[in-house]
């Protein structure tokens, strides 16, 4: 990665977020860069990549690294996905750890014990403490303050707001002096396909349920610059069953309809021009588990 001009007493470095799934780490992240740079979904698993976040202050540059929710995995994707979450705690120089304020479950348990690898320093995040009463809060804290010698212990609210703005001036308490890796302004590093089909996928997953959502992936095929600040897009919805087709285009096509709609007023908000939307869904068997529909998609390199 490229290093840009070092400023004096600047401090920089990568954080990586790591949590189960559904844990809130994609809006504790929105919420830290004051921008929505991740898509959010009340369905686990959401987030398929990690994905980089620059917060940037006068005196530092933080790099977050939202990765996906470590979870027991059933298909190929998955295996991807907890690999990318662990692989990441080797590579940064802080790590978050997000779960929700209650008692730590067997699926805390398991990521609390891959620190034990790491020299990585890592903050216990504990996340929508709305949901629980303020007396409550200090028997959790101490109920994971047994299971491992945090460096600190945040309660917050991703959702709310509340005590977000102590964390980035803790975390950047734990980076080094460094450069700024990104330019200033610079918010994230993904290009901007990717961002319009993990819009799509969003949709797709606020408006569908059971078996649907999590065998979606999102191909942007084509953009195209046209007169009068015009972007056409062209995308294809991929999901592994007719039926799971049949479902994502609707009585009439009203499904595909309403989350082309959705998608294109967020991208015409994001990018500032007025966005023409074409979708199509087409059907790859088991996709999830065929390697080779995983590197088409992103999900492995070569």
């Amino acid at each position: 990665m490229n290093k840009l001009a070092v400023k004096d007493s600047f401090k920089s470095g990568f954080v990586a977020l790591v949590g189960r799934p559904n844990v809130g780490k994609s809006t504790l992240v929105n919420r830290l860069v004051g921008q929505k740079v991740a898509i959010m979904s009340d369905k686990p698993q959401t987030t398929r990549h990690k994905i980089h976040s620059v917060l940037n202050r006068n005196n530092a540059q933080v790099v977050f690294l939202d990765t996906p929710g470590i979870h027991k995995p059933k298909h190929r994707l998955g295996e991807r996905m907890v690999d990318l979450a662990l692989g990441a705690l080797k590579e940064v120089d802080l790590v978050l750890f997000l779960t929700e304020a209650g008692e730590p479950g067997t699926g805390d348990k398991y990521i609390i014990d891959q620190f034990q690898s790491i020299s990585t320093p890592v903050i216990l995040v504990l996340n929508k403490i709305d949901l629980v009463s303020r007396a409550d809060i200090l028997p959790i804290i101490e109920g994971f303050r047994h299971l491992y010698a945090f460096s600190e212990i945040i309660p917050v609210s991703a959702l709310t707001g509340d005590n977000i703005d102590r964390l980035p001036e803790v975390v950047m308490g734990y980076l080094p002096e460094g450069p700024m890796y990104y330019p200033e302004g610079m918010i994230t590093d993904q290009p901007e396909r990717f961002i319009m089909s993990e819009i799509i996928r969003e949709k797709v997953l606020q408006l569908t349920s059971q078996e649907v959502p999590h065998s979606v992936s999102v191909d942007v095929e084509e953009i195209q610059q046209r007169p009068n600040n015009v972007v056409a897009i062209r995308a294809v919805i991929y999901t592994e069953r007719d039926s799971q087709k049949g479902i994502l285009i609707g009585k009439s096509g009203g499904m595909l309809k309403e989350v082309g709609k959705r998608s294109r007023e967020e991208m015409e908000a994001l990018f500032g021009s007025r966005v023409f939307l074409e979708l199509w869904v087409k059907v790859k068997s088991d996709w999830r588990n065929n390697e080779k529909h995983l590197r088409n998609f992103g999900y492995l390199s070569e």
